[in-house]
């Protein structure tokens, strides 16, 4: 492995630590070395924190050697002034002669600015390294600024023979949630609920599951929750309005819109492209990622439309024989594991 690939992928290592924290900023990482050591590293700070850059210059002891490194970083450094100063004149300011970044950064305050202000101050730049597998670890935050809409993961559990849920009879019986995938498997999605920025789920769903669509075996911040409720059937005394995760509702029942300070209603054109239409909403308040955990009718909308980036499907031991079935999609296999005894396949959109 070439020296500027090593670090560059230890940048990606180091940023993954901001997964969930430092949006809508992406997660960088920055490594800086002098004479083959590893000096300083960092990943980007919660949002509003400090970034990798000045995470990583911050923790070199002797900051002498500074004029003698080379800082690597995963993303081209910021050169505006946003919640911190830009990462571009402290690098010029410690002299750092040689500067090592994976991509350049799409955003429209950066693209290439921040490379050009260093090459213009003598500084020896190397862009790309290692562009692919950049591209992978920043996919949020770069479709969102290339795509101008949230990533889009779509999830959901089917048993063995092709079904998300019994039919509506056997659920009218028995109204609890019915698990097809085992504890394992749930306590994974929430996990990935505090991966990302939100989470969307239709009208029927919560009519039939009550979910609280919030991390409640894992540690972490809770999602923003989405829901589809044209008409507003959802009761109010629902989990979804439990004002323990900010809440927000589509809809297109203008006159009928409860007085709600903890809940924000958006309303939509439903005779329209809903998917187009929440991901333009949910662009304009900064959400990059978002995962949509259905049920059929939903999922099918984005997949239907060809708006949707990762499928994550769980596969059961348990058979229905009937019910709802779960959608088709497309798309390349990328990843195949097996949390207990259930079939968890993570596929892409190509």
């Amino acid at each position: 492995m070439k020296i500027h690939e090593k670090y560059i992928l230890r940048c990606i290592e180091l940023g993954k630590n901001g997964l969930g924290t430092t949006a809508p900023n992406p997660m960088v990482g920055c490594v800086i070395l002098h004479e083959g050591k590893i000096i300083g590293e960092g990943f980007t700070s919660p949002f509003g924190g400090p970034h990798a850059e000045v995470n990583a210059i911050n923790s070199v002891k002797n900051k002498d050697l500074l004029k003698k490194a080379t800082l690597y970083v995963s993303l081209e450094p910021c050169s505006h002034h946003g919640k911190t100063p830009p990462c571009t004149d402290l690098i010029l300011k410690c002299g750092i002669p040689r500067i090592v970044i994976g991509i350049q950064d799409p955003h429209s305050k950066v693209a290439g600015k921040g490379i050009n202000m260093l090459k213009e101050e003598g500084r020896e730049v190397i862009v790309p390294v290692l562009e692919e597998q950049c591209r992978e670890h920043h996919k949020r935050f770069l479709t969102f600024h290339e795509k101008k809409r949230p990533y889009i993961i779509l999830k959901w559990a089917e048993s063995s023979d092709g079904y998300m849920a019994p039919k509506k009879s056997e659920r009218a019986i028995n109204p609890e949630p019915y698990w097809i995938s085992n504890r394992y498997s749930r306590q994974l999605v929430h996990q990935w609920r505090t991966e990302e920025q939100a989470i969307l789920v239709g009208t029927n769903t919560v009519l039939e599951d009550n979910p609280k669509l919030n991390p409640r075996t894992w540690q972490g911040k809770s999602p923003l929750r989405v829901v589809i409720d044209r008409h507003l059937k959802i009761p109010q005394n629902y989990n979804i309005y439990d004002q323990t995760a900010d809440t927000l509702v589509f809809t297109q029942a203008k006159a009928d819109l409860p007085k709600r300070k903890d809940i924000e209603f958006q309303e939509i054109d439903f005779s329209e492209n809903v998917p187009s239409q929440i991901c333009d909403h949910l662009h304009q308040r900064n959400v990059q990622s978002i995962i949509i955990e259905g049920g059929a009718e939903t999922l099918k909308s984005f997949i239907e439309d060809n708006v949707w980036d990762e499928v994550r499907i769980f596969t059961g031991t348990s058979k229905l024989g009937d019910g709802i079935k779960a959608p088709e999609v497309g798309g390349i296999e990328v990843q195949r594991t097996n949390p207990g005894n259930d079939l968890l396949r993570i596929l892409k959109n190509d």
